[in-house]
């Protein structure tokens, strides 16, 4: 089908969202569950630690006997009360990355309490529409010292619309940034996969929202997924992509199958780069990236290094590309923004 096609249902028993576009599945949330305490996103007071020398942070007490580990810890002492943002998972054992900038969320704007001033998407380019938007948000925002950021679905929005949502985002933002009393708690808990689909999901509109205990069957969506569990990811011209993480790394390789031309090693490097950004993100994978390209001469590096990053432009979990080894494979590090897919619908099936 072609066009953008949001599905709302479950997976394994788990509140799940799934993005297509044209036919192509482009990104899966799936509620984490138990196998995580708090997910990215939700808003906590911890209580910060004693610095680490050596690692550049400081540990924060967090509820439930949970740790996190905070790196900007400038004007912060020892025992005293902070309100933290789960920025992304940790792995097994480790501390749970947090940060101090905290951001509120909405469909159309973000109140940002630690970057004050207003900004607008650069996506909205009418001179107009942009002057119109910025006297609506200074309105909005007048005799507050917290920042807003107006997204690019405030284009299309009615006026009320944006101010009622700016209103509770900024009474929201204001009561937990001053709620420091008390010790480890979580004041906001983290958006669900509907919830997420509703808020990033809607600019553009989708063609349509398919909902119900079927409609990832309806779409073809379960075989998407256990796809999805499986290494082995099929190519245009018959390659393969083999993508398996380790404790330490995601290992991918990358071959050219039966075809032994020429030309085959850079097609089928360039489709597997293409397609990178998209299994990662809706596999859950992230933390260093080694990629074992099929052979081709050295020549050939430079543009496919460009199809690498014009891939992975736009995507929202930050990612370094590194750039190639003395051993001829390419590394990047990608922020951890989700936990693994496999790790989610296994412990559902537990």
């Amino acid at each position: 089908m072609k066009g953008r096609v949001v599905v709302l249902g479950e997976v394994g028993g788990r509140e799940a969202a799934a993005l297509m576009v044209d036919g192509q599945l482009r990104d899966l949330l799936v509620d984490p569950g138990p196998a995580a305490v708090f997910a990215p996103g939700a808003i906590l007071r911890g209580v910060l630690d004693r610095p680490m020398k050596g690692q550049g942070g400081a540990f924060v007490k967090l509820p439930d006997g949970q740790r996190g580990f905070l790196r900007e810890t400038r004007g912060l002492a020892p025992g005293r009360p902070v309100i933290v943002q789960i920025s992304g998972h940790a792995e097994p054992g480790k501390a749970l990355p947090v940060t101090p900038r905290v951001l509120f969320k909405g469909r159309l704007a973000i109140v940002t309490p630690s970057a004050p001033g207003l900004n607008l998407s650069r996506q909205i380019r009418d001179g107009e529409t942009r002057a119109r938007l910025e006297r609506l948000a200074a309105d909005a925002m007048a005799g507050s010292g917290f920042g807003l950021i107006l997204r690019s679905a405030a284009e299309r929005a009615e006026a009320d619309e944006i101010r009622d949502e700016i209103a509770r985002l900024r009474d929201l933002s204001e009561a937990v940034m001053a709620d420091l009393a008390g010790g480890p708690e979580l004041l906001v808990d983290a958006a669900t996969p509907h919830e997420i689909a509703a808020r990033d999901w809607s600019d553009p509109a989708p063609d349509e929202v398919a909902e119900g205990p079927r409609s990832f069957a309806a779409h073809g969506l379960e075989e998407a997924i256990e796809a999805l569990l499986r290494p082995a990811v099929p190519l245009p011209g018959g390659g393969q992509m083999f993508i398996e993480p380790t404790r330490a790394l995601v290992a991918v390789d990358v071959n050219t199958g039966a075809d032994t031309s020429p030309a085959a090693s850079l097609k089928a490097n360039i489709a597997a780069a293409r397609d990178l950004p998209r299994q990662l993100r809706l596999r859950g994978l992230g933390g260093l990236v080694t990629v074992d390209f099929a052979p081709m001469p050295k020549r050939d590096r430079a543009a496919l290094e460009q199809q690498l990053r014009q891939a992975f432009r736009g995507e929202a979990a930050e990612t370094s590309l590194a750039g190639w080894t003395s051993l001829g494979n390419y590394e990047m590090q990608r922020r951890r923004d989700r936990l693994p897919l496999a790790t989610i619908l296994g412990d559902a099936g537990a």
